[in-house]
């Protein structure tokens, strides 16, 4: 059976109901897992329309947000978390480099952390990972990925503070 967005949506917004912490994330990044085994569902939610990073629903009692990544070349992201938020990130086409690091030194507003990496580990079509609050991280992508992305809120809207791996 093919999955849709609302489909999709509504049953993250039930775990996250029943479980909002890291136990109901989990079995949200089971559940993207799913539909990103669903070519329909990647086809029509990340085409050549969507960019580097489209909200494709946010959800209004949680402030979740789903969102489509379309990169077209390569590219790395410096470390970094997601302040007090977490993020799921699910693989639906290519493959991400992501690297996981401690915290050395804090952050703060005008002085960069300092971090260093613990490990390194693929994402390949099909997988998601959680990134629960604090966890620090950072993706490299040699080539055209695509993501299926969950937002713990909408990260636009938060000041992050920056890291440097030493």
């Amino acid at each position: 059976m093919g999955h849709t967005l609302e489909q999709f949506a509504s049953r993250c917004h039930d775990l996250i109901k029943a479980e909002p912490g890291p136990a109901g994330r989990a079995k949200v990044a089971a559940l993207l897992q799913e539909v990103l085994k669903d070519q329909a569902f990647i086809d029509k939610n990340i085409d050549d329309s969507v960019g580097e990073r489209k909200i494709i629903y946010e959800d209004p009692e949680f402030g979740f947000c789903i969102l489509a990544h379309n990169y077209k070349d390569a590219k790395t992201s410096p470390p970094h978390d997601h302040a007090h938020s977490w993020a799921i990130y699910g693989q639906a086409r290519g493959e991400t480099h992501m690297r996981d690091y401690k915290l050395l030194k804090p952050a703060t507003p005008d002085v960069p952390g300092q971090v260093e990496q613990t490990r390194t580990y693929k994402l390949t079509p099909g997988v998601a990972h959680v990134y629960n609050e604090g966890d620090l991280h950072s993706p490299k992508r040699d080539g055209a990925t695509s993501l299926i992305r969950i937002e713990g809120t909408n990260m636009e809207k938060v000041k992050r503070l920056k890291y440097v791996a030493v």
